[in-house]
């Protein structure tokens, strides 16, 4: 198992700590569609404002690596109805039974006990049988490839939120879109209710009230 470049229990499939309970089962946002696009009744964005310009990216950018997000958490599901949890049951001589998920495992079990040859070549065809199947079902339904998609859109994200922080803004709608992207970007995988979300939350709504009534047809993002 250690030297497939897919080696990994079943545990480690559903890994994003950071985004159990974020979404809903059966609520998805179609691709490419976007909470931030600019309603037919107000201003776009100002295309002299470099920030807005490097924000409009990020939107994109995010929506896609959300959905991506989405899908791979429905291959997830698939995988978790066909395939079993990989680990194999070790019987230790005068001991209880043990569970053991990988080879490492099996080594600090078993040790230099000679006495447990035949143990450890059953668990080890264990391991890798099941290995095998989660390997192939992983590619059959895409998932390996949808992991890797999810990777490279989170990546973008991170790299254009870099550059917003980068990029000055020369307008309001440029300061509100640098926060909405903290905000949005951070406050997914945090305790939205704890510091620093309310205060960002809050600094983002003064500035699009203040915006709104200085122009009240420009558009603010998270507006």
């Amino acid at each position: 198992m250690a030297d497939s470049d897919h080696s990994m229990s079943f545990g480690r499939v559903t890994r994003r700590l950071a985004l159990a309970g974020l979404f809903v089962a059966g609520v998805g946002r179609a691709f490419g569609a976007s909470r931030a696009t600019v309603p037919s009744d107000v201003m776009p964005p100002p295309a002299s404002d470099p920030a807005m310009m490097v924000w409009r990216d990020w939107n994109a950018a995010y929506e896609q690596a959300m959905w991506r997000c989405d899908r791979l958490q429905e291959l997830e599901a698939a995988l978790g109805e066909r395939v079993d949890a990989l680990w194999a049951v070790v019987s230790v001589p005068g001991g209880e039974e043990t569970i053991v998920c990988s080879k490492a495992a099996l080594d600090r079990i078993v040790g230099e006990r000679t006495d447990m040859a035949d143990i450890r070549a059953k668990a080890e065809a264990d391991l890798d049988a099941r290995q095998a199947h989660f390997e192939m079902v992983a590619t059959e339904i895409g998932y390996f490839e949808g992991l890797r998609a999810e990777q490279a859109g989170f990546a973008k994200v991170e790299a254009l939120l870099e550059a917003l922080s980068e990029t000055p803004a020369v307008s309001l709608s440029g300061v509100v879109g640098k926060l909405d992207a903290v905000l949005r970007n951070g406050a997914d995988w945090d305790d939205r209710s704890s510091f620093p979300w309310p205060q960002i939350r809050s600094a983002r709504e003064d500035l699009m009230r203040i915006g709104r009534q200085l122009t009240p047809h420009a558009f603010f993002p998270g507006g």
